[in-house]
């Protein structure tokens, strides 16, 4: 059996469990240890208990990656957005011949469903289809039970496609925003090379920070964007009266367009070597007053 399949089933059987229990017993499996809700420390303690206890129903609309392109461009500005080019419901709906030649098909309510066409001459329409079809069946909280996915309509966004002048992959900027202030970021890279995705952590003043976080950082010299301080000025907008909040760029041909926001990274499952920046990071959250 696939293990993406195995793992949804055994998802599916647990589903009765109340979240507080799911997540307690799931983190002692995948951190190897307690985890602990009374008095959360690190990060990743932090993480879950924000699953649990910060639940504003913003969050639904700020995670459909459909929804949340409305409400950043009311806030920072259309121009920082990357255009739609459909919203479909299936994936037969498609429109394929009024698409460009290059586009993205991304899936509204999850992590992963996600289809790259560069070059509509070699377009393997049933690969899209079998990505984005089983995607659209799967809700994404039942994995993580990350509650602002729960309630996400499942549907289809094409994107325009975002080509840069050297013909490199797009190079994703996440910042990382503690009650409303970008105090580190990391750098995806090298994500299609043989050694694979590299993951680089900078402070706010773009010093590399020595340590890992389940992926291994890169051993080449990563450049600050050109527009690194509007990167952090227009996050710092998006994160207000915000616990915890990621916020992703990238910089094409000078010009700066928005991602995604993600309040998890990682579900909060991801180790962190040296142990103690887990700690460090933890410290930098404030958490509400539950309610």
């Amino acid at each position: 059996m696939n293990f993406k399949i195995l793992i949804r089933k055994l998802e599916s059987i647990l589903r009765f469990l109340p979240d507080e229990t799911y997540l307690k017993l799931k983190y002692r499996y995948k951190m190897k240890r307690k985890l602990n809700l009374d008095n959360p420390q690190t990060f990743n303690e932090k993480i879950q208990w924000l699953k649990i206890h910060d639940r504003k129903n913003i969050y639904t609309k700020l995670v459909d990656k459909y929804e949340v392109k409305k409400i950043v461009g009311e806030i920072i500005g259309e121009e920082y957005i990357i255009p739609t080019l459909g919203v479909w419901n299936r994936f037969d709906d498609i429109e394929f011949d009024k698409l460009p030649d290059t586009f993205v098909l991304k899936c509204t309510h999850d992590s992963g469903g996600l289809y790259i066409c560069n070059d509509s001459t070699k377009f393997d329409i049933e690969q899209a289809r079998e990505i984005i079809t089983s995607s659209l069946k799967h809700n994404f909280y039942w994995s993580g039970r990350e509650w602002p996915y729960k309630n996400v309509k499942p549907r289809i966004i094409a994107e325009e496609y975002l080509e840069t002048d050297d013909l490199k992959c797009l190079v994703d900027y996440k910042l990382m925003c503690f009650n409303g202030k970008v105090k580190c970021i990391f750098v995806c890279s090298e994500r299609y090379s043989s050694s694979g995705l590299k993951v680089t952590f900078f402070s706010r003043d773009w010093i590399k920070l020595p340590f890992e976080r389940y992926y291994p950082m890169s051993q080449l010299e990563i450049e600050k964007p050109k527009n690194y301080n509007k990167m952090i000025e227009l996050a710092e907008k998006l994160a207000k009266e915000i616990s915890f909040v990621r916020i992703d760029f990238y910089e094409v041909l000078g010009e700066i367009y928005f991602g995604e926001m993600t309040f998890f990274p990682g579900s909060g499952w991801e180790k962190f070597k040296p142990n103690k920046w887990d700690y460090k990071l933890g410290s930098w959250i404030k958490l509400p007053e539950r309610g």
